[in-house]
């Protein structure tokens, strides 16, 4: 390789599935230890791009009917298998969007981190032992030396995807795919992160392949910018250029997108729909020979809240902090202490059978809409289902409606309803997500990062639909958000949770104007900062 050869050249990139063109005809370059930020909504095609440089698009289903994927001069499509599972992970390694479905459920983040430091740098023993505590230290993984055994199951999803970003990291290779390695963390983690890469890129001179639907980290991270839409670069530039002035219209409608306006005006005299005393949310931890309990991890310690009618009550904090565990007991998924009450009615004591007709109007929208949706099902059978359970919507025909208009709802065309969810993109199985709780028409909706996933262009869009959902039904919300420019545009009142509990809350207008402790502070100041381009 020459001093003048790109790291990595890709030229007229295509790929099909089946008759269908996803990607059309891409080109870029990425030099040693520059940063290239893929940008587009969802269904873009940069993910598929992405996946292209390394060959894991699904065979025989995906194929390449034209382009070229020069590695250092040295052409990729096409290449032996043995190659390319010595490029994998070495040379070229990749943090994929879900952390959840990419890690190995049955096996501990120490023998997930271990096998690839395993096959590639030949690590045994303490050696390698010491190396994956180093990495998940480096990623900000709290108790990382304690943590080794854990399950991918017993991390919150910010601390899921910073395991997935150590064993990226684990062998120093010469080129990192980032495909929205930051979705699932809040703001202070999300700044370290990036951060890190920063410093890693600078001492080992990485290149960095950045895809994302948050443009404020593109402002901070990327040194040139490909804009993608339907499958085709319609702009490229250096990151200056593109923000100061972007020449393509689909360019200026991503940059001018973002959530906007303000919460509903509240009702004084409103019902209280959801309430909580006390709630508390033990985990007990075994040790020793006979398994004797000696310490619980407190993921709620002695939460109170109240959401009524027509209210957004949002909870922030870092990952960790027990937000989505909060919002998983309030709705008796999870076992708790403490007083529940939806419409004046205890259901902390109520058993399964009781409880279950309630739970139509009790909904949740989860945060990893891949995991939460069967792989078996249609879009259409996962919408219909609960209507099935509590014998809502009529016949056939009237289910086919009801789920044409949740889908229509969200900004989903109704004729997708016999695809599958492998078949979309991360933001429309989010939508896809949100689409099923609201066809039961609930009272309540709790809402854990339903935004996470999706493009500033489609947040704006959600942030809009719940504000109408909310205002035609009065609906109750919980919104649990790392992003607080969307809690700030919905949630009339604030809670934010710290280690299990809470440290601050109040009307959320006045928390964002005026935060009293010092850790809603500094929430406000990396959230802050990161909208405006700085580094922490």
């Amino acid at each position: 390789m020459t001093a003048s050869t790109p790291l990595l050249e890709v030229r007229d990139l295509s790929v099909a599935f089946g008759a269908t063109s996803a990607v059309k005809q891409v080109s870029f370059t990425l030099q040693r230890g520059e940063t290239l930020a893929l940008v587009g909504e969802s269904g873009s095609g940069k993910s598929v791009s992405a996946l292209s440089l390394l060959q894991l698009l699904p065979y025989p289903h995906a194929r390449h009917p034209g382009g070229s994927i020069r590695l250092r001069g040295e052409e990729l499509l096409g290449a032996a298998p043995a190659r390319l599972r010595e490029i994998r992970g070495n040379q070229i390694a990749m943090v994929f969007q879900e952390p959840m479905t990419s890690l190995n459920p049955l096996h501990s983040i120490e023998k997930q981190i271990g096998e690839t430091l395993l096959l590639h740098k030949g690590l045994r023993g303490a050696n390698r032992k010491t190396r994956i505590v180093e990495l998940l230290e480096l990623v900000g993984l709290p108790d990382a030396a304690h943590r080794l055994n854990a399950l991918p199951h017993e991390l919150s999803g910010g601390q899921r995807q910073r395991v997935m970003i150590a064993m990226a990291l684990a062998n120093d290779p010469d080129m990192l795919i980032a495909d929205e390695p930051t979705t699932a963390l809040d703001v202070t983690i999300q700044a370290q992160i990036l951060k890190l890469l920063k410093d890693l890129q600078a001492r080992l001179g990485m290149a960095i392949l950045f895809i994302t639907h948050d443009l404020s980290i593109v402002r901070k991270m990327a040194d040139q910018v490909c804009v993608m839409q339907a499958g085709v670069v319609v702009e490229t530039g250096s990151v200056t250029e593109i923000f100061a002035r972007p020449q393509h219209p689909y360019t200026q409608q991503l940059l001018a997108a973002e959530p906007k306006g303000e919460p509903l005006l509240e009702v004084a005299d409103a019902a209280e729909v959801l309430a909580s005393d006390v709630l508390k949310v033990w985990f007990p931890l075994k040790r020793g020979l006979f398994g004797r309990v000696t310490e619980h991890i407190k993921a709620v310690d002695g939460v109170s809240v109240r959401v009524r009618e027509g209210q957004t009550l949002g909870v922030v904090g870092e990952s960790g902090s027990g937000k989505t565990t909060l919002g998983l007991a309030l709705l008796r998924l999870l076992s708790s202490e403490g007083a529940i009450r939806f419409e004046d009615q205890r259901i902390d004591d109520l058993p399964g059978k009781t409880l279950r007709p309630l739970r139509r109007a009790m909904q949740i929208v989860f945060q990893d809409p891949y995991g939460s949706l069967s792989p078996r099902l249609s879009v259409g059978e996962i919408v219909e289902e609960g209507l099935r359970i509590h014998g809502l919507a009529g016949d056939w025909k009237s289910r086919r409606d009801r789920i044409a208009q949740a889908l229509e709802e969200v900004g989903l065309d109704p004729a997708m309803q016999d695809r599958y969810p492998h078949e979309f993109s991360g933001g429309q199985r989010q939508r896809i997500a949100i689409a099923r709780a609201l066809a039961l028409q609930p009272r309540l909706l709790i809402l854990d990062e339903p935004t996470s996933a999706l493009d500033v262009s489609v947040q704006a869009q959600i942030v809009d639909l719940l504000r109408d959902l909310q205002h035609r039904y009065r609906l109750a919300y919980v919104f649990i958000s790392h992003d607080l420019r969307v809690v700030r545009a919905l949630a009339h009142h604030l809670l934010v949770m710290r280690n299990g509990r809470v440290v601050e809350e109040g009307p959320a207008r006045q928390v964002f104007a005026c935060p009293q402790h010092p850790y809603t502070q500094a929430l406000l100041a990396a959230a802050l900062n990161l909208e405006t381009g700085s580094v922490l």
